[in-house]
């Protein structure tokens, strides 16, 4: 089944002055009939009161980016999408399964307690008469940090943003139970997916895309195509649920503590190793040509081989060299 828009008049507030005047006519006649002792025009002016008073029940009132979904019986009879002050069948029943759970994300009831959860039902007054109305607005989850291994097994921690709105509100209220805790579980199980696929900095012989040939991909570097490939897998469960995924984009992303120091010594030696490769063999090679050129002095082989490892030390070790002055001769 599809979902059935319903185009309904705005007659909200002809309905409720109708009301107004059964309720005015209900009690002057009340009054009338105490006053007569006619228990006949008290019996019905009672009767006209009671039934004046349920229709409030049929008021509804809707503001921009809202839908309500009605059903009666048990029967699914439409949705309102347009803004506006209706009178619908007092025996229809507004369903938001939803209207109760609080997400970490925009746009919930009430202010959640900063608890570690991902998501919770609050019982509080505040969220207890929370409306069951289904908010059509682009909304912005965040969803708590997780720790998921990367396709070399190293612990990250990584967490990510989703904007979605609600497309479908008879899938969203109907196919799932809890279309929200519904949508958090697929982001943490696409996230989970995707980010096994990659390393968290570029490696060899790493095929992140599938084509069977290695690439530079990597959470740190291709966060644009991780997130993308998180937004697409995320839509893919929840289309089932009516809604749409906007956009998706990493906003926390760093090695698990236990492996955080190691990690980080290891890329500064990276990256001492590949600053000495470019430096230190050019300046040894650019000092002895220059002492060849300007004719300073004449070294054999041997003695170019020992000022070749001299300088070496010295530009490639961890501590400040020791300087010694030789005062005899060079040989």
């Amino acid at each position: 089944m599809k979902e059935i828009v319903l185009n309904k008049r705005k007659n909200g507030m002809a309905a409720l002055i109708g009301i107004i005047v059964l309720l005015t006519i209900s009690i002057v006649g009340f009054i009338f009939g105490c006053d007569q002792e006619n228990i006949l025009l008290i019996t019905v002016t009672v009767a006209l009161f009671i039934i004046a008073s349920f229709l409030f029940a049929g008021l509804k009132v809707l503001k921009p980016q809202e839908a309500l979904v009605l059903t009666l019986f048990g029967k699914y009879v439409g949705t309102l999408k347009e803004d506006g002050f209706y009178f619908v069948n007092p025996f229809c029943t507004a369903i938001n399964p939803a209207a109760k759970t609080k997400l970490s994300q925009s746009g919930d009831v009430g202010n959640t307690s900063h608890a570690p959860f991902l998501f919770q039902t609050s019982n509080t007054k505040e969220t207890e008469y929370a409306s069951n109305k289904i908010s059509l607005k682009m909304m912005t989850l965040n969803n708590a940090v997780q720790k998921i291994n990367d396709c070399l097994g190293n612990p990250v921690e990584i967490g990510i943003a989703v904007i979605w709105k609600v497309n479908d509100t008879y899938k969203a209220v109907f196919n799932v139970d809890n279309y929200k805790e519904y949508l958090s579980l697929q982001c943490d199980s696409a996230l989970r997916n995707v980010v096994r696929v990659y390393p968290y900095d570029v490696a060899q012989n790493v095929d992140t895309t599938g084509d069977g040939q290695a690439d530079d991909g990597s959470l740190r570097g291709s966060s644009e195509i991780v997130a993308n490939r998180i937004k697409e897998e995320i839509q893919k469960k929840v289309d089932i649920a009516g809604i749409e995924i906007m956009e998706a984009r990493i906003t926390y992303l760093a090695y698990a503590p236990e492996i955080a120091s190691v990690m980080l010594q290891r890329q500064q030696a990276s990256a001492i190793i590949d600053a000495r490769k470019m430096s230190a063999v050019g300046m040894v090679e650019m000092a002895l040509e220059r002492l060849q050129e300007n004719g300073v002095v004449e070294l054999d082989e041997e003695r170019k081989a020992q000022m070749v490892s001299n300088l070496l030390v010295v530009l490639c070790g961890n501590k400040d060299a020791q300087p010694v002055v030789n005062s005899g001769s060079l040989y």
